[in-house]
């Protein structure tokens, strides 16, 4: 009867402690993030802007997100999401960004996402927001601030820059995507290999037409000699022949 009372209190315990972690687990995942959350320098990438609905009671929607202005973004363009319209603005860029070879001056710095009839973010759900981005900026992070609008007026900041190595995350931490510098091309080379294997190609062809005339001359000159043969016994067959 006491072993049993003692592996009762056990799962109890062990069933408070699990709430207790879950409790402290849940907040911390249940914040705006972008996915994936590592990239490319220089390349283009699709990402998605994950916006859950932490409410109880109210729905999301609005959801803000502004580019960082150290890191513009030349080229900027979203996917439909339905019931969502999507408006973008734009701000100047000095030194202007380039893209494909032309000087972009003005960048997206804010997209914002708003509902329509029914298809705000409902408690329990979670929605996402493709955007295409590149060429990627030649910095080690980005940072989006984001802002999330409720329908009952509630604004939820997710603005907090990320916190240094080994601390506590902040409350509201704003979407990271960490970039990282692209691989080195081994194509540079590879000319000058090429380049290599032509000469030694060119090398190859001379020393061959070389040899061709080599043999040929010396066809010439052996023929010469059995003519040369031939013409002197000949002479010295008609004397012979006249006596």
């Amino acid at each position: 009867m006491l072993r049993h009372r003692r592996s009762a209190t056990a799962a109890v315990l062990a069933l408070g402690v699990a709430a207790v972690v879950l409790g402290v687990a849940a907040p911390a995942s249940a914040h705006v993030s972008v996915n994936p959350k590592e990239a490319t320098q220089g390349g283009y990438g699709r990402f998605a802007f994950r916006v859950p609905n932490e409410s109880d009671e109210a729905s999301t929607t609005k959801v803000e997100v502004v580019l960082p202005e150290n890191a513009p973004v030349g080229s900027v363009s979203t996917m439909p999401v339905p019931g969502w319209t999507v408006a973008m603005e734009k701000r100047k860029v000095d030194p202007p960004v380039q893209v494909h070879g032309s000087e972009v001056t003005e960048a997206v710095s804010k997209i914002t996402w708003t509902a329509t009839g029914d298809a705000a973010v409902k408690p329990g759900q979670f929605q996402e927001f493709p955007v295409s981005m590149g060429p990627l900026p030649e910095v080690d992070t980005m940072v989006f601030k984001a802002l999330q609008t409720y329908s009952d007026g509630n604004v939820v900041r997710w603005i907090e820059e990320p916190s240094a190595a080994g601390a506590e995350e902040p409350d509201k931490p704003a979407p990271v995507l960490t970039l990282t510098a692209a691989a080195p091309s081994a194509g540079a080379s590879a000319p000058a290999v090429a380049a290599a294997g032509a000469d030694d190609d060119d090398d190859d062809s001379d020393g061959g037409a070389g040899t061709a005339f080599g043999v040929a001359g010396l066809v010439a000159g052996l023929a010469g000699l059995a003519l040369g043969g031939l013409a002197f016994a000949r002479t010295r067959r008609e004397p012979a022949a006249r006596s």
